[in-house]
């Protein structure tokens, strides 16, 4: 699989494993603990601290990979939770028709015409700022443009003769569902995942930006923007770090994703 990934995708590839080894191995790997303060304020890089220390005089480095860790758990749950229930959905939505494809629809409508932030901020406004919080509203937000995408395949799927067979087999719902119509639709939905991890990503870092994302003692990257935002007026990198560490996650996830997706096509353009 590997040699077929062009260079680009192999740099995504490159990026990603990276940033996922320090999110993974951030107790092993970090220095220092995530909350501990072991020198000045905004101390500049150095073999003591490699990125330097952040508004508190806490090493950078170290609350980087906390960060990852805190940033890779979030968005990946939510990510995985909102593709599981919008595929679903959306795909027996499709093979159902009827008053649940209308009733699925209409909510997936009502619930798109909110802005996802808005909604987002209004609800953790309420509600406890927990992980699972977190999780269960960034799912739920992106699992509506999930549900929609799913559905607009399984239909297009759904009306093909190899699904009529089945159908006129006698074969069950989830049969057609994770047997016929699935398979048929992975490579369109495995390029969706990527940006839904990507905006999981994003969505996660402007929630933690605002004050209403992970909170402390723990930290991600956006709330470590958040923190060291005053020291871009006097020069000092701190936040652009983690911002850095961001735009390098979505492109790269991006560059595997779209890599991926071209060969998956050029595969069915050969076959057919």
């Amino acid at each position: 699989m590997l040699r077929h990934l062009s260079w680009t995708a192999r740099v995504g590839l490159v990026g990603v494993v990276t940033l996922a080894f320090g999110a993974v191995f951030a107790p092993w790997l970090a220095p220092y603990e995530q909350t501990q303060i072991v020198g000045e304020f905004w101390e500049p890089m150095s073999r003591a601290f490699w990125l330097g220390t952040d508004q508190l005089g806490r090493d950078l480095f170290s609350r980087m990979l906390y960060g990852a860790r805190n940033t890779f758990f979030v968005a990946g749950l939510a990510t995985l939770l909102s593709f599981s229930l919008g595929v679903f959905l959306g795909f027996s939505a499709a093979v159902l028709r009827g008053s649940l494809d209308q009733a699925l629809s209409r909510l997936n409508d009502l619930l798109m015409a909110i802005p996802t932030l808005i909604f987002a901020l209004v609800v953790l406004s309420v509600l406890p700022i927990t992980m699972i919080t977190l999780i269960l509203v960034m799912a739920i937000l992106s699992s509506t443009r999930v549900f929609r995408l799913a559905r607009a395949l399984a239909v297009d799927i759904s009306a093909l003769d190899f699904v009529e067979a089945a159908r006129l087999r006698g074969e069950k719902t989830l049969w057609i569902i994770f047997r016929e119509i699935l398979p048929n639709a992975l490579a369109p939905l495995f390029a969706e995942l990527g940006l839904r991890f990507s905006f999981a990503v994003l969505f996660l870092s402007s929630l933690s930006f605002l004050g209403l994302g992970i909170q402390p003692p723990e930290v991600d990257w956006g709330s470590i923007v958040k923190e060291n935002k005053d020291g871009i007026v006097y020069g000092v990198p701190a936040a652009f770090l983690p911002a850095g560490a961001i735009a390098v996650l979505t492109i790269s996830v991006n560059l595997v994703v779209d890599s991926i997706l071209k060969h998956t096509s050029s595969l069915k353009g050969g076959r057919g």
